[in-house]
This record gives C-alpha cells, structure tokens and sequence, in this order.
C-alpha cells in the first residue's frame, strides 16, 4: 500500500516536528522522582535522527533522568561478515555513545547505561557464542535481547518483521534459543501486537527460567482492521495481559501508546495534547497492567523517539506521573526506576545516580 500520509515517515512511524511539540509546554511534575528509561531507540536517518544529542536533550528537560536504556532497533549494522554477527555492529555502535555519556562531559544522565541487542534466537548452537560477542563489545552494559517479533497479516499493520512471516516466536527452535539466553542470565523483551500475545503466553510457559519483558503494554492494536475498534480490542487484549501476569516471570513495559499502530491521533491536531489527556486516555491500559502485575514487575518507558510522533518527554513523563499520583513511594520507585534497574541489572549505576532498589521492593 502506498503511503501518501504526510503525516508518516518510514516504517509508517509518525514524523517528529519539534516546533509543533513545542505548542504544548507544562511544569515539571515531581522533578526529583529519579527515572530510569528503560526504552529508547538511537538512529541515525535522512528523515530524522535522534542521537546522544537529541536524546540528551529530551533528558534534559526538567524530570530527573538518571539513567537510560536502548533497545535494539536495527541500527548501523556490519556492512559484512555473516549475516548472525552484522547485529553486533548495532551495539558497537551503542556501546561508544555509552562511553561519551560515561564521561559525565555532557551532563549527568548516563544514556545507554544498559545496551539491549539481537541475536537470533533460532540459531541453536550459535546463540551462546553470538551473546558472548555482544558482552565482549558491551561488557557490563549488555543487558538483554530483543529479535524482531511484531508481525500482523493485514499490510495496513506497521510490521518491523525482516524474517518471513509469521516470524521468529512461532519457530520450533525458538523457545531452546531463549532458554539459552536464561542461561546468560539475560532477559528477553518482545515487542509484539495483541494479537500475539498466546505466542508470548506460551513461550513464557515454556521457558519458565527466562525472564520476558512484554514491550508497550502488549501491543493493543488501533490501526487497520482494528482502526476504531479500541473498546473491541480492550477486552481481548486485558484477557491475555491478565494470563500474562499470572506467570512471575513476565514484566511490562508501560509505554509506547502514542505509536501509529496503537490508533490514536494526536499528532492530527492543531497542537499536542497535555499530560492530563494523555493520563485519561492510557489510564484503561496502564491500571490494568499495574493491578494485574504489580508495581514491582512494570516500568514506565518512553520508547522516543517513536512516541516523540505525539507528545513531548516532558509532558510524556509528566502522564505517567498523574497515572502514578495514587502509589505510595516504594511502587512510584519500582515504577520508575527500581524494575529497570533489577530486571536489566542496572545497580552498577555510579553511587550519585543509583536508586535505592530496597524501597523499590527488589
């Protein structure tokens, strides 16, 4: 389908207009809160790239950002060499912009304190030595694996799918490539739509060692066949996060709602919405996932710059914050940083920028 929207870029990802975002500016909500954000990309693009700079200056801009993560997004892979190592490019690539934030000679948020790869999980015997090659790279900052999973049939549903559908979760060797990723004590994010999730429900089943990371709220899809269907999708979707949250070795990514596929339109009108809107209209979908979870196996994440389509990182954190204004203090610490920090082994943060991972229930 040809894409004649103005509105999206590549990948049908909305395009980023800084001087529209800026028609919506808010006080800081709780500007000391420490924030770890356990999901952002980097990329270098024709249309728009955010790099340490950019990121830096979402970080920034007035909530305490002390630590981030990047997860993996298919960036400056190796040009050659077998097509399993090129991904070891993408967090060669990670693990520089890592040591010039390390530096602390632009500013004190440590970007890419946690670095989260692809290997190919399908890949048998080759996996171990695959994630031996990333933590040679990365060292201590290697802290997950993510493999391209968001598949939907209808060519109306963005997919970041390279392998032919219906992609890698429905692969027989899968399920032994993540176990063997427990092995390595690494946690496994996926990103797919709501439609997927048994696929996640069963691996998670089947791998019960494994700690998997349900990116975006599970993907509730909004786009497509399921364009103003929302009130449909919810149900489904709530019934499958519910057997999700059953398994303890499951934790959700709160985020990533003002994507194209999640089917809401922000970005059409005259200026971005604020953080109230934004909290009234994810409150369904981030409740359910901390009452059906609990606070100490969800994390709130920006996903930018894919979100930054929507809504700016002050007023996106400052949404999560109203969602949060109920939780006592340990939950807020789990919430915003405590999760991120134990679930991506994060607490060999320097001492000014760590959290205390006790209150936060770790």
């Amino acid at each position: 389908m040809t894409n004649v929207d103005p509105l999206l870029g590549p990948g049908r990802q909305i395009i980023v207009r800084e001087e529209w975002l800026k028609l919506t500016e808010e006080p800081i909500l709780e500007p000391n809160l420490p924030i770890v954000d356990p999901h952002h990309h980097l990329w270098q693009r024709a249309q728009g790239s955010y790099l340490l700079p950019e990121l830096l200056a979402d970080a920034g801009s007035g909530h305490d950002i002390r630590a981030t993560v990047f997860v993996q997004c298919g960036e400056m892979y190796r040009a050659g060499g077998p097509v399993e190592e090129q991904p070891l490019g993408e967090t060669e690539f990670v693990t520089g912009i890592a040591a010039v934030s390390a530096s602390g000679r632009h500013g004190a948020t440590r970007a890419c304190a946690g670095i989260i790869g692809m290997v190919d999980l399908t890949l048998g015997d080759k996996v171990d030595a695959l994630l031996e090659a990333h933590r040679a790279i990365a060292g201590a900052r290697f802290c997950g694996i993510r493999n391209r999973t968001a598949w939907h049939p209808s060519p109306e549903v963005t997919s970041n799918l390279v392998s032919p559908p219906p992609g890698p979760l429905e692969h027989p060797a899968f399920p032994e490539g993540a176990r063997r990723l427990a092995r390595h004590g690494l946690p496994l994010d996926i990103w797919c739509y709501h439609t997927q999730l048994a696929h996640v429900i069963a691996l998670a089943r089947a791998a019960p060692e494994l700690t998997i990371v349900v990116d975006h709220v599970g993907g509730p899809l909004g786009i497509g066949p399921f364009a103003g269907r929302q009130a449909e999708v919810f149900p489904e979707w709530k019934s499958r996060m519910l057997e999700l949250a059953a398994l303890p070795n499951v934790v959700v990514k709160l985020g990533g709602l003002t994507m194209h596929v999640s089917g809401f339109d922000f970005h059409r009108r005259p200026k971005p919405p604020g953080s109230q809107e934004l909290a009234k209209t994810w409150q369904p979908y981030i409740e359910s996932c901390i009452e059906a979870f609990g606070a100490n196996r969800c994390m709130f994440e920006s996903n930018f710059p894919v979100d930054k389509g929507m809504c700016s990182y002050p007023v996106l954190w400052n949404a999560f914050k109203r969602l949060a204004a109920g939780a006592g203090a340990g939950e807020k610490n789990a919430l915003f940083s405590g999760t991120a920090m134990r679930i991506y082994r994060l607490d060999g943060l320097p001492q000014a920028l760590s959290v205390d991972l006790s209150v936060a229930g770790a």
